[in-house]
């Protein structure tokens, strides 16, 4: 079934370009949040294997992707600004589940610690609370590419960075779309980097405790940036967090190899629909190793 492609209008008068792919045996509806410097475009493996399984919601930030064009982009977007986004988009859809890939995991928690009522759970990959030194590597690097508006660089550094782990098809990929942004996404990119690095993440991740929904947060094993054992300290803000390792998978998840994709589907779908048979009373942490 195709999709339902709309531009809806949202917090500050801003607007977004949305997906929605319709399931008729569904009795749910997720929303995906990308990263930084990505669009809704980046979830097509993801997209794969929820589709059978939830009616599904994609969307591009105001600064990018296909809601570009329907924006000034004169102003530059906070991720409190893309929290108040989500949750419009959560109320437009009647949205009961979210997703969210790496930094869109900032947006996401922003908003989950407003406690919308629709949702139920939400999955949290390739996110950790802490700025472990590669992650700070990569940011300070990725701040200066930016300011000078490198895109050689740019692309390069996701490259050897996060994506070090990416099948070559999906690196070439990769720098294409990063090294061909416009100079307003780099700046918005630029702004987000600096917010984190400015922040300690005490004080970016404190909403965390407010949220109240099972959490599942999933990370691979080889990735240095947003390890394992650093999400792991989510069980100290979040009460009702369960954690998913990826084995021999790095930081892009379900696009490095198939083992990958299929360990990554099987982690939600258990999450999704094992937590649906059961009523949690009490906090739980547990961690589980796939593949």
């Amino acid at each position: 079934m195709c999709a339902e492609k709309a531009v809806i209008r949202v917090h500050r008068d801003l607007k977004v370009h949305t997906w929605f792919y319709p399931n008729p045996t569904a009795e749910s509806t997720i929303i995906l949040v990308n990263g930084s410097l990505a669009t809704s475009a980046s979830f097509g493996q993801t997209l794969r294997y929820l589709r059978p399984l939830f009616n599904v919601v994609l969307f591009d930030q105001p600064y990018s992707g296909h809601s570009r064009a329907h924006n000034s982009n004169h102003l530059l977007i906070g991720k409190e600004d893309e929290a108040l986004i989500l949750l419009d988009l959560i109320e437009h859809f009647c949205v009961d589940q979210v997703l969210s890939f790496s930094w869109g995991g900032v947006a996401t928690m922003l908003a989950l610690a407003q406690r919308p009522d629709r949702i139920k759970r939400a999955t949290i990959t390739s996110f950790s609370p802490i700025i472990n030194p590669a992650m700070h590597d990569y940011l300070s690097r990725g701040k200066t590419y930016l300011a000078a508006c490198d895109r050689q660089q740019i692309g390069n550094l996701i490259n050897e960075t996060i994506g070090e782990h990416l099948p070559p098809l999906f690196k070439r990929c990769n720098f294409r779309h990063v090294s061909s942004l416009d100079e307003h996404e780099y700046a918005q990119m630029l702004l987000h980097i600096r917010q984190v690095l400015e922040l300690d993440s005490s004080q970016y991740m404190s909403c965390v405790s407010n949220i109240d929904i099972p959490l599942l947060f999933i990370n691979g094993t080889w990735d240095k940036y947003t390890s394992v054992d650093d999400a792991l300290h989510f069980a100290d803000l979040a009460p009702r967090a369960t954690f998913v390792r990826i084995a021999h998978t790095g930081h892009f998840l379900d696009l490095e190899h198939k083992t990958a994709w299929q360990d990554t589907r099987a982690a939600i779908e258990e999450f999704v629909f094992g937590e649906a048979q059961q009523t949690i009373h009490q906090p739980h942490h547990r961690l589980a190793m796939v593949g």
